[in-house]
């Protein structure tokens, strides 16, 4: 591990394990969660999961679902609130600046590295922002850089939030991972990756699945 990667170092010394505590007693107030397809998460190697996002809560939520430790974007300005910006960062989180993307180089690297020879698992909702309750149609263009540059697994994960009595049951399923091929179509395999969170999510195929345009994946969301 490298000296000028802080936040993997500070997260994997002391951080992480203190945050995972805190979001398990909090959440199993709230939530009941049920998982299944762990199986399908590398055990040692880097991946990317793909899940459905319906609300902020799917953050620790699939972090305690994951046998892995994970990373994921969020918007830069997150990281000065207090406390919230110190348990982001002990989850995992990499700062991006979605209106200046330029000065975000160095997260975009950060990322290159936690999917090289870091072998880290990294988070990205493709759809971008919420959609509760229903499919939102997905983003290319952080999925593109990905591919582009590495051949990690990409595996779909459904998530469904189901009210039950004074708990809201949580169903995360991790599914099959899919490779980059020969042919590199990232909008093609966005599609079918879009049609597998759709089923294990128990929702219905947005008409429209994949967006091209990179700068729509930087959405309202805190999460990319």
């Amino acid at each position: 591990m490298s000296d000028h990667d802080p936040v993997l170092h500070s997260r994997k010394q002391r951080l992480f394990p203190i945050a995972r505590l805190v979001a398990r007693a909090l959440f199993s107030l709230l939530f009941r969660l049920r998982v299944r397809g762990r199986e399908n998460i590398p055990p040692h190697n880097a991946f990317v999961l793909l899940p459905k996002h319906q609300r902020w809560e799917d953050i620790p939520l699939l972090g305690l679902a994951t046998p892995r430790s994970l990373h994921y974007v969020a918007k830069q300005e997150l990281f000065s609130m207090p406390f919230f910006g110190w348990f982001l960062t002990a989850l995992g989180g990499i700062p991006l600046n979605r209106s200046r993307l330029m000065e975000s180089r160095q997260s975009l690297r950060f990322i290159q590295e936690l999917l090289g020879e870091e072998g880290e698992g990294l988070v990205v909702f493709p759809e971008g922002t919420y959609y509760r309750n229903r499919m939102g149609p997905g983003h290319v263009g952080l999925i593109r850089m990905i591919m582009s540059r590495s051949k990690v697994p990409f595996i779909p994960t459904g998530v469904r939030y189901e009210a039950r009595g004074r708990h809201t049951e949580v169903q995360i399923k991790f599914g099959r991972p899919f490779y980059r091929d020969s042919s590199f179509n990232a909008d093609l395999l966005v599609d079918q990756i879009m049609m597998e969170i759709a089923r294990l999510s128990g929702y219905e195929l947005a008409e429209k699945t994949s967006k091209s345009n990179e700068s729509s994946h930087f959405s309202e969301s805190p999460f990319i």
